[in-house]
Parts: C-alpha cells; structure tokens; sequence
C-alpha cells in the first residue's frame, strides 16, 4: 500500500505536523508514504475555460490549458492507493487552495465524463485511457481550526472526491486548535484515521480486482467514520427549499425529507432513487451523459449568428480594469 499524505497548511505548521502524525501511523501498518506541503508545488486556478469537458466530449482525452503542477499531482494521487489531506480552516469550511484543487479536478478528471471519453477513445483510435483513472481509491479528510467556526469544511472536503468517485473513509475537523499537538485526543484520532486509511486502501485495492473497468459499479461504503445524517454518503449539510421538509443533501444530491424521528432529524429518501447518487458509478455516468449532451450543444451555439451578435454586443459595453501590478 502507498499513503499520500498532503498538508494545505503553513511550513511546518499544525496542518504538517498532524498530516505526518497519521502517516507514521500508515507506515507503522506497512505502508510506504508520501507526503506533499501543497504549497511547495504551483497550483493555478482554474480558469473555466472548459477545453477539459470538450476534450474529453470530442475524444481527445485529458486536457487542462494550465501548465502548472497540477497533472503532476493528479498522478501522485492516481498512483497511491490512499490519500490523506489535512487543511487548514480559514472561514468554516475549505481554504482557497483546496477549492483550487477540487475545481481543477473538476469535469476534467470526473469519472462519469471519463467513461464517455474512453469508449469514444476506443470507437475513433482503439486506444482508451488507461484502466489506472477508473480505479477506486481510499481518500480521508481533515480540516484544523483555531475557533468553533468549523462545521462548513466536511462538505468542502468530500466534494474533491465526488469528481473521480473515491470512496471517502474518514472526514475530520477539530476545532480549537492552535495547540492541537498538544492535544493528545487530537494525536490519537489521527493515528486512528491513518490506520483506517491504510485498512480501507487494502480492501478497495482487493474490491478493484473484481471490477470490470471502465464502468464497474461499486456501491459498497468504506466509511469508518462517525454516522451521518445522510445514510447514503454521511453528510451532514443540506439544503432545505423554504417552506418545505424537502431538502437535497449537498454532497451526494439525493433529494428526500428531514424529518424529525424520536427526537432528532433524519433524512428520507425513496431506495429507487439511490442510483443518482453523485457519488456511484451510476450517478457520475448520468452527469457525464448529460454534460456531453450539453456541451455538444454549445459548441453548435458558437457557430449561432444571434449567439455571435449577442456575445459581441455584452462584450462592448464595458472594458475590464486592469491589474495595477501588471501595468
């Protein structure tokens, strides 16, 4: 077993140290580990460009217009069979740079999407992508916050994973915790998230044997977590439409009820619905079916006379302000 472990923390700093905490707990399990300060590498935003939906709509394959580290660090996380990132908590929920990474991850390396580009691969040259992008994977996720401001990051978190599907084992955050290696509760739950970590991998790596890549379906949870509120994908954020019990859960989009059982909330959802899961082959492949079908159409849009005309219209009633420091 390989563990990656990234830290998005300051040099040195608590989201280092607690990062490598479970590392060496991994390595004590017989794993080899790795371990990245996402700041040494150069991480650009993505700039919404979408040559990655079209290149893999029109079977090219993985694009991103960005020359950067970010493919680099694709691979490290492709090539390990769990990944660890531990995060810093700035306002309640993901820092900048960790929704970099998840927007970059975005259509791009979405694994409904990847499907779709492989058998048009296939159909136009013989060649698809490589089995290795389809794999399942371990991935766990910590955020450390120096005040209660915390209960955002989960979903932040767990939604880098939603775009190739990995199975989320544990999602941590600790609040107060300028001192957190101190903290010796805090110290032991990391050693116990990279044990789990390494005790999932092993069993994902046994699971992905079975699988007929690219399309294998894989339902069955990792999770070794506290239970959520979402029995499908244990997460605990939602959004409720006003004046309803009608909520969708943020993570993994199925749409039910909150209710209130014997005291406390739970969420209902109807069974023959648990297929649109974002987060399961069946629910990526529908997105990706419908974000081919979307993009087709716009690439048609361009070619539209009005569409030219409209574009042309907008783009004239005001230039941009320039940067200063580029002046």
């Amino acid at each position: 077993m390989k563990i990656l472990g990234v830290s998005l923390g300051t040099k040195n700093g608590n989201n280092d140290t607690m990062c490598r905490v479970a590392l060496e707990a991994a390595r004590e399990e017989g794993a080899e580990i790795e371990f990245i300060h996402m700041f040494d590498w150069d991480i650009k935003y993505c700039t919404g460009c979408v040559a990655c939906s079209r290149g893999l709509v029109m079977g090219k394959g993985m694009i991103c217009t960005q020359k950067d580290d970010f493919k680099a660090f694709y691979e490290k996380m492709v090539d390990a069979d769990g990944v660890l990132f531990v995060d810093p908590i700035y306002e309640s929920g993901g820092s900048g740079l960790f929704h970099a990474l998840t927007d970059r991850m975005g259509p791009g390396h979405d694994s409904g999407m990847l499907i779709g580009a492989h058998f048009q691969m296939l159909e136009k040259t013989g060649q698809g992508l490589d089995p290795k992008y389809f794999k399942q994977k371990a991935v766990s996720f910590v955020g450390i916050g120096g005040s209660d401001w915390a209960v955002r990051v989960e979903t932040d978190h767990a939604m880098l994973a939603m775009s190739p599907g990995w199975k989320v084992v544990n999602n941590e955050f600790f609040s107060w915790c300028k001192d957190v290696i101190m903290q010796d509760d805090k110290i032991e739950r990391m050693k116990e998230i990279g044990r789990n970590l390494v005790e999932a991998a092993k069993e994902i790596a046994e699971d992905n044997k079975e699988g007929k890549l690219p399309v294998a379906e894989n339902n069955k949870s990792y999770w070794k977590g506290r239970e959520g509120a979402c029995p499908h994908c244990q997460g605990n954020n939602f959004y409720i439409f006003p004046g309803t019990t009608h909520c969708v859960c943020e993570l993994c989009g199925l749409e039910g009820t909150l209710e209130v059982v014997d005291g406390a909330f739970k969420f209902k959802f109807d069974p023959a619905d648990e297929h649109k899961a974002h987060d399961i082959v069946s629910g990526k492949k529908l997105h990706g079916d419908d974000i081919f079908e979307n993009e087709s159409r716009l690439m048609d849009l361009y070619k539209d006379e009005e569409f030219k005309s409209r574009k042309a219209h907008y783009t004239a009633v005001c230039d941009p302000t320039p940067s200063p420091s580029k002046q």
